[in-house]
């Protein structure tokens, strides 16, 4: 395991939404002067944070041009197009022209594997996703790398399961009545709350590395019923009707998610980055929210 030096003085986020938040005031906390883009700041929440417009359809602002020059790290986490990252178009001169930039993240996805049938993936496996969701994802890590490794600097990709935390999670589904309980037998997959994605990113940042790759996760590859259930239990919710997954009133995105069955191995993602989740299973996640009533959201994947 590599020890943990200083953190970067100055991060920009791109795509500052709801996991970048998190990251954002984690950081602040530390003392770290942190931006951000999203599409339309004007609609954005007043938390403090500084964000820049970015949009493929509007000039770039001076502001955020100044951002990049003086950013010593930029995280990434901009859903993909089929051309790759969208934000990375369009800040490519910028970004390569940076004399103040050290590292580079993105945030994927474990949709860049192709389905295991329930097997493990680790950080040696091989990223063969035929669908277009995880090939735009593999796409844009390449092109991500590609850039630190023109610059010789530092990059890392994380390659995340579904993310829950304050503001999604299967709670707030439940008592907004929009939970769906779809059954796919034999169907487990990984979580990740979004407290546990923040340390890992901070931690990576603290350990530079060229080309490192991470999959973080909780401990338990669970039933999505299974976590349902729990939520319900914790919260006095009554279960809505079970639905099989493949039934046509399920949309075809949500039949996507629950298309592919793998368990992710992040023993390694550990041991490299000292870290260990403070929320190992949905079970302390959920309880932890139930208790600090700090949800206002609905729950997605990672995968966009």
């Amino acid at each position: 395991m590599n020890m943990p030096g200083p953190l970067p003085k100055r991060v920009l986020i791109l795509g500052m939404g709801w996991s970048g938040r998190v990251l954002a005031a984690r950081l602040q906390a530390q003392g770290i002067h942190v931006e951000g883009t999203v599409r339309d700041p004007a609609s954005a929440p007043d938390d403090g944070l500084l964000r820049h417009q970015l949009r493929a359809d509007a000039a770039l602002a001076p502001s955020l041009l100044a951002a990049i020059a003086h950013a010593d790290a930029v995280l990434c986490s901009v859903p993909p197009d089929a051309e790759g990252d969208p934000a990375l178009r369009l800040l490519y001169a910028a970004l390569r022209d940076s004399s103040s930039l050290r590292w580079l993240g993105y945030l994927s996805s474990i949709s860049v594997y192709g389905d295991r049938d329930g097997g493990w993936i680790n950080e040696h496996s091989v990223a063969d996703a035929t669908e277009p969701a995880g090939r735009q994802r593999r796409l844009a890590e390449t092109q991500w790398r590609a850039l630190a490794d023109a610059r010789g600097i530092a990059s890392a990709m994380f390659r995340l399961p579904g993310l829950y935390g304050p503001g999604r999670n299967a709670l707030l589904q439940l008592a907004q009545g929009r939970a769906r309980h779809v059954v796919r037998p034999g169907l487990v997959f990984n979580r990740l709350h979004v407290d546990d994605l923040a340390a890992v990113v901070i931690a990576a940042m603290q350990r530079p590395m060229a080309n490192a790759l991470y999959l973080p996760s909780d401990d338990e590859p669970a039933p999505p019923q299974d976590v349902l259930a729990f939520a319900a239990q914790l919260g006095g919710f009554t279960l809505p009707p079970a639905v099989a997954w493949d039934d046509p009133s399920v949309s075809a995105t949500l039949r996507r998610f629950y298309q592919s069955r793998k368990r992710i191995d992040s023993r390694s993602t550990r041991d490299a980055l000292g870290w260990t989740p403070q929320f190992p299973t949905y079970r302390e996640g959920l309880t932890d929210l139930a208790a600090s009533l700090a949800g206002h959201g609905p729950a997605l994947p990672a995968d966009g």
